[in-house]
């Protein structure tokens, strides 16, 4: 529904507050034809007899405009904006927008960086191998080293015992010695005569002399 007013040549449409939205071209051409209808001056339709008083429900400015009758066929087929809005807004409302993807695409190695690569294993395999060869060499060099000083060890030793035992041999017999003047021999060897090395000590001079004359005796 609409409610319009004639001030002086022209009509002015106000829209009623709760009306539901309406044809466009329809209200044009009401327009249209109610100013035409002013210009020529042909009287307004004349308000129903039975229309109820103008009350105030907050929208004062409303009540001086006449309600049009709108039980006419505006002449426009809206079956067709029906049909072209509806599904256009069950489409809106069935559609969900659907979450982004990201699809993560193998990292392809370039054909240098991968040669490079099997370059420095096969390198790193040589050196690899090349160490444990280093290895095996010092270990047999160590074996051997330790054998040798082993065995050497062993022939000094022998060699040894075998010159402490002609030593005791020796001084055994000369113990047991009963020729003349061996006992003063033996007693001289004790003694030192070495005149260079009787530094800062007494004078044995007196005593050295007796111990030579006793051994030269061969009694």
């Amino acid at each position: 529904c609409k409610a319009s007013m004639r001030r002086g040549a022209f009509v002015m449409h106000v829209p009623v507050i709760g009306e539901a939205m309406s044809d466009p071209v329809a209200d044009f051409l009401a327009r249209e034809q109610d100013v035409l209808a002013g210009i020529d001056g042909a009287p307004l339709p004349a308000p129903a007899a039975d229309s109820l008083p103008p009350t105030d429900n907050g929208h004062s400015e409303l009540n001086g405009f006449e309600e049009l009758n709108t039980g006419g066929d505006s002449g426009v087929d809206l079956t067709i904006l029906d049909s072209t809005h509806i599904p256009m807004a069950r489409h809106s409302a069935n559609t969900t927008p659907s979450p982004l993807t990201i699809t993560s695409t193998p990292k392809v190695e370039p054909e240098k960086i991968r040669k490079w690569r099997e370059e420095q294993k096969i390198i790193l395999q040589k050196k690899d191998e090349a160490e444990e060869r280093k290895k095996e060499e010092m270990r047999a060099a160590a074996k051997k080293e330790l054998d040798e000083w082993y065995a050497q060890r062993a022939e000094q030793l022998r060699k040894t015992k075998a010159a402490n035992r002609k030593l005791e041999q020796e001084l055994l017999a000369e113990r047991d010695s009963t020729e003349g003047g061996a006992e003063w021999d033996r007693i001289a060897k004790l003694c030192e005569f070495n005149t260079k090395n009787s530094k800062n000590t007494a004078d044995v001079s007196r005593l050295r002399s007796l111990l030579l004359q006793l051994k030269s005796r061969k009694e």
